[in-house]
């Protein structure tokens, strides 16, 4: 858990007060995997988390811009209490500790969590629209952002396990069968991307009804991009597995929403994201131990590569594969040793 410096302090306090909650206690609640940190403020009965983002690493304007969209599509995300962006503070609404996570942990069945957040989903990519999306200034998912963050994977990943950089010439083929493979991501139709949606940013909200029950976090690099995302990103979990009939349950229920939807063109689009996003992860996960101290994410590393490896497995991807293969036979998919603070500048991405 990171600690703020005493001038930190000094501003959340100052932010506090003029918020009205002036002498209000306040814990550390969570960090996450980047430069925010969360606190759980109380006043008697009153309760409140702050997000201390700092604004030259994690400004809060996006986060706004999406809680309000989302809030006005009639889905829950965390109303917003008091904000000061210029110093990176915010102040939401509560929703509790009950994430999916912890729900799972403690017991509680798949099937209607999974099915809460999928419906979730189908909601928002009803009614999410092109005027949304102007209105909220959203960036679109690009070529140019898939291959920076796949490029995470040469840049910390394969020096991770290798022991070298990789090559310049092996860096460029690997992004150019990257850019091939995401050809294939168009089947389906493009909506609002959350980009984390998974059991860890999503809540259960009792005494809520339909789709407001489900409680909305971590949505702040939201893009426009392909339906299939979001979807990757929740059954496709990189902390935990889930069970292979739930999720294929769910996406039958999903087609059914969508009934115009080519189940081809669309599993096409669902392999090659998976496969960006798993890439993408295996850097993210290495840079976070090397570049930031964080070395527990490396224990999810296995279970990425087998998402990594199932979705390769579309033939629309054969040309990546074969790439990744070559470079990283069943021996060096593996989790690399912890060692933080190896790379304190970094190489690029």
């Amino acid at each position: 858990m990171s600690v703020p410096s005493p001038e930190r302090i000094a501003e959340i306090e100052r932010f506090l007060a003029g918020a009205g909650w002036e002498g209000a206690a306040h814990r550390p609640l969570a960090d996450d995997a980047s430069f925010r940190r969360y606190e759980r403020v109380t006043r008697g009965a009153d309760r409140a988390v702050l997000m201390d983002a700092p604004p030259d690493r994690e400004p809060v304007a996006p986060f706004l811009r999406v809680a309000r969209l989302l809030r006005g599509l009639g889905l829950s995300a965390p109303a917003i209490l008091a904000e000061d962006p210029a110093h990176g503070f915010l102040l939401l609404e509560d929703f509790g500790d009950r994430t999916m996570t912890r729900l799972l942990a403690e017991g509680e069945a798949e099937a209607p969590l999974y099915g809460l957040a999928l419906d979730a989903l189908i909601h928002l990519h009803r009614g999410f629209s092109t005027r949304d999306a102007a209105a909220a200034d959203l960036p679109r998912y690009d070529m140019a952002l898939y291959l920076r963050e796949a490029a995470l994977f040469t840049d910390w990943y394969w020096p991770a396990v290798t022991g070298r950089p990789c090559p310049e010439a092996a860096r460029t083929a690997y992004l150019g069968h990257v850019a091939n493979a995401l050809e294939a991501a168009s089947g389906g139709f493009d909506t609002l991307v959350l980009r984390d949606y998974h059991v860890d940013n999503v809540m259960r909200l009792d005494g809520r009804p339909g789709v407001a029950a489900c409680g909305l976090l971590d949505f702040q690099d939201a893009v426009i991009g392909p339906a299939a995302y979001d979807l990757v990103s929740l059954f496709e979990d990189a902390r935990r597995d889930v069970t292979p009939a739930v999720s294929q349950d769910l996406m039958r229920r999903y087609f059914e929403a969508f009934p115009t939807l080519d189940p081809a063109a669309f599993a096409a689009s669902y392999s090659a994201l998976g496969a960006q996003r798993a890439l993408k992860i295996l850097g993210i996960f290495t840079r976070l131990d090397r570049r930031d101290g964080k070395p527990q994410y490396l224990r999810h590393i296995p279970r990425v590569w087998g998402w990594l490896e199932k979705d390769l497995a579309h033939p629309a991807l054969a040309g990546l594969a074969g790439f990744v293969a070559d470079a990283f036979p069943a021996d060096r998919r593996v989790a690399p040793a912890a060692a933080p603070g190896v790379w304190a500048a970094g190489p690029p991405g």
